[in-house]
């Protein structure tokens, strides 16, 4: 296991082992910033999810650590989601937030949204 919490541990083949199996899906994302000199809301959209987290198209630089609100509506489930996320993983504009505060409802309408989805694991 690794000794730092929310990393996931390399393999010998160096490609990430995940903890959750992400899934492919489109949907527009609002990502809020709260800075020190201003609070920007940039759009963006979803290109994968997973339980733990987000992986958003971003045509915008952000640091990693960043923490941010994320506001989605998942496609069939009726209300937006409002959600604190930090940025963990940066590859060009395309960026992987990892979720902070999923409600014990949030997660179990995430894990059902996610059964009929197709895996996107095998992208990297």
């Amino acid at each position: 296991m690794s000794s730092t919490p929310g990393r996931a541990m390399k393999p010998a083949t160096g490609r990430l082992r995940r903890r959750y199996a992400r899934y492919r899906c489109e949907f527009p994302v609002v990502v809020s910033l709260l800075s020190e000199k201003e609070h920007r809301e940039l759009n963006a959209h979803c290109r994968d999810v997973s339980q733990a987290g987000i992986g958003v198209l971003l045509a915008e630089e952000l640091p990693l650590g960043e923490v941010a609100a994320l506001t989605f509506s998942l496609p069939g489930v009726p209300q937006a989601w409002d959600v604190r996320a930090v940025l963990r993983h940066r590859r060009g504009y395309h960026y992987g937030f990892e979720f902070l505060s999923l409600s014990d409802r949030q997660v179990k309408l995430l894990n059902h949204y996610l059964q009929d989805l197709e895996r996107a694991d095998s992208e990297e």
